[in-house]
């Protein structure tokens, strides 16, 4: 497994991939890495010849009062599981290599960036867009596999990427969760145990929200059902619950008559977890 720390690096290694007619693919991670960005390098290795995984904590995506210096950090144990997976390279550039000569140029999709997270984040997306586009540029992967767990962020690059005419497939891969359903995050090693506890109401509101989706079309009943479920959990606080249409996340209203997603954002104490579950009607429209 090749090491790359410079931009000049990775693109090497990619290049002579490329000379060979071998098909690349990338998994952009933030590191501290879990299963369920290991089960993006299986996803990738099944669809590319070579996988590449970056690994950096991206600055421009945290807010001033976010949680950029306690984010969890390991790189050494990363790159063990990485090995362990048949990584072929991992890209771990510092902050100066990565923005270095940076000036004002900056990449937003406005019409997904600001709603729902992105409201309550002002420039996340917009973070987040700009270091996937660089990375795009420098690894010029074929293929590119990113979480559904993040599905705003997935819609978002996913219209980028036709917006901007980029030659690269985005694949989205299934949320991976613990054995008690909570979906695995790097900011689960930082909840308390009763705050780890409770936040398996996340995942059980999906589930009643699907439920409650099999018996009744009403999206104000669907809403009540999700926010009855999170209140179970004390120290929950909600900072949105949102139901959107599944492909273009555009406001719902009235009746539940085609695949909607359910997106969460809830807070215990000072870590934010998301989740979300796409649910269908129990009669769809024709």
């Amino acid at each position: 497994m090749q090491i790359c720390s410079t931009k000049g690096a990775i693109r090497d290694v990619v290049r002579d991939w490329k000379r060979n007619g071998e098909t690349v693919g990338l998994v952009p991670t933030m590191g501290f890495l879990h299963e369920g960005h290991l089960s993006l390098v299986r996803r990738a290795k099944a669809e590319c010849d070579r996988v590449v995984v970056s690994v950096f904590v991206n600055p421009t995506q945290f807010g001033p009062n976010e949680d950029l210096e306690t984010y969890p950090r390991d790189e050494q144990r990363d790159l063990r599981l990485l090995e362990a997976e048949g990584v072929d390279a991992v890209f771990m550039p510092d902050v100066d290599e990565m923005y270095a000569g940076v000036g004002d140029t900056h990449v937003e999709v406005p019409g997904l960036s600001g709603i729902l997270q992105g409201a309550l984040r002002p420039g996340h997306f917009r973070g987040v867009a700009t270091v996937v586009t660089k990375l795009f540029n420098i690894v010029g992967p074929d293929k590119a596999v990113f979480g559904e767990k993040d599905y705003q962020q997935l819609a978002m690059i996913r219209q980028m990427v036709n917006d901007l005419d980029m030659s690269v497939e985005v694949i989205g891969n299934p949320t991976v969760r613990e054995p008690d359903g909570l979906a695995m995050s790097s900011r689960n090693v930082r909840l308390s145990p009763d705050h780890r506890a409770q936040a398996v109401a996340l995942n059980r509101s999906l589930k009643a929200a699907q439920d409650c989706a099999l018996s009744t079309s009403d999206l104000t009943e669907i809403d009540r059902v999700i926010r009855a479920a999170l209140a179970k959990a004390p120290d929950a606080e909600v900072r949105s619950v949102d139901i959107r249409d599944a492909k273009t996340l555009a406001e719902l209203s009235g009746n539940l008559v085609a695949d909607a997603v359910v997106l969460l954002v809830v807070r215990f104490g000072p870590v934010v977890l998301i989740d979300q579950k796409v649910i269908s009607p129990s009669h769809p429209a024709p």
